[in-house]
C-alpha cells in the first residue's frame, strides 16, 4: 500500500530538502578527491577512515536500495510499523535521493581508495584494527544472511546492514580526528568536505521532519533509525573537525607542508599549495 501525502507544500519541501541533502553530501566527496589530485599525494588523509567509510556506504546502499525497490521488504516494513500492527499507513522512509546518494558515495569512495594506491601516502598503511573491524562487519552480515534465509526475514537482514552503517559512522571519523590531533594540523584533510557534509546532515533532518509533520507521526525517525543516527553522528563529528580546523590547528600562511602521519617520517613531508581546498 502506497501512502500519499496530505499536504502538497510539505511534499514539495520534503523533496527540496532531500535533494539539497543529496547534492551537499554528494559534492562533499569532491574537495578531497580534487585536493589529492592537485597534490599528487594523500598525506594527511587517514587510510582507516577510507576503508571504514567504504564499508559504511556499501552497507547503506544495500539498505536503501532494498527498502526502496523491493516490494517484499516494503510489505514487511508496513506490517511492522504500520498502524494497528499491519495497517500499512506509514510512508517508506527511504527516498530516491537516498538511493542516488548511496550509489554516488560508493563510487567516489572507490575513486579515493584508488588515489591512495596511486599517490604518495607517506608510508601510511591500513591498521590491523581497521582490517579486523571490517572483517567482523562483513562476517556478521554474512552470518545474518543465512539466519534470515529460512524465514525470508529480509527487513531484519537489511536492518543489520543499517546497524553496520551506523556503527561505521560512529567510528570512521575517529582515526582522522586522532591523526589531526597527533599532527596538530588538518593539512591534507579537506574542510570543504566537512562543511558540505554538515549542510547535508541538517537538510536530511529537515526532510524527515516534513514527512513526520505531514503524517502526524514520528515513526519514520525510529523506523529508519540508521538515517536518523547517521545525520546526528555526522553533524557531531563535523563540528569537531570544524573546531580542529578553524580554532585549534588553523593553518598559517607560512605552513606549506603536510606532515607525515608517522612522527618518524615528519621530515619527509609533501608540499601542499596554499590554496588547498
Amino acid at each position: 500500500m502506497v501512502v500519499s501525502w496530505k499536504s502538497h507544500p510539505l511534499e514539495i519541501a520534503y523533496n527540496f530538502f532531500g535533494w539539497i541533502a543529496f547534492f551537499s553530501w554528494s559534492f562533499s566527496f569532491y574537495p578531497q578527491v580534487i585536493l589529492n589530485y592537485r597534490r599528487k599525494g594523500v598525506v594527511g588523509l587517514n587510510f582507516d577512515f577510507l576503508v571504514l567509510n567504504f564499508t559504511k556506504h556499501s552497507s547503506y546502499l544495500i539498505y536503501n536500495a532494498s527498502l526502496f525497490f523491493s516490494h517484499v521488504v516494503q510489505r514487511q516494513y508496513q506490517n511492522k510499523y504500520g498502524g494497528g500492527g499491519g495497517g500499512g499507513d506509514q510512508m517508506i522512509p527511504v527516498a530516491a535521493n537516498d538511493v542516488a546518494f548511496s550509489i554516488h558515495a560508493v563510487a567516489l569512495t572507490t575513486i579515493t581508495l584508488l588515489q591512495v594506491y596511486i599517490y604518495e601516502g607517506g608510508g601510511q598503511k591500513v591498521s590491523k584494527t581497521c582490517i579486523a573491524i571490517t572483517c567482523v562487519a562483513w562476517g556478521s552480515a554474512a552470518i545474518c544472511f543465512f539466519i534470515s534465509l529460512p524465514h525470508r526475514s529480509w527487513l531484519w537482514l537489511i536492518s543489520v546492514f543499517n546497524i553496520i552503517q551506523v556503527v561505521m559512522t560512529a567510528i570512521k571519523y575517529i582515526p582522522q580526528a586522532y591523526m589531526n590531533f597527533r599532527r596538530k594540523s588538518t593539512q591534507g584533510w579537506s574542510i570543504g568536505n566537512i562543511l558540505l557534509d554538515l549542510l547535508g546532515g541538517l537538510m536530511n533532518y529537515a526532510q524527515m521532519a516534513m514527512q513526520s509533520i505531514d503524517q502526524g507521526s514520528w515513526v519514520n525517525l525510529y523506523g529508519n533509525i540508521g538515517k536518523t543516527l547517521l545525520s546526528l553522528l555526522s553533524i557531531c563529528f563535523d563540528l569537531l573537525f570544524i573546531c580542529q580546523h578553524y580554532l585549534l590547528y588553523y593553518p598559517s600562511k607560512k605552513e606549506k607542508v603536510v606532515l607525515s602521519p608517522n612522527k618518524s617520517s615528519m621530515e619527509n613531508s609533501s608540499p601542499v599549495p596554499e590554496n588547498s581546498i
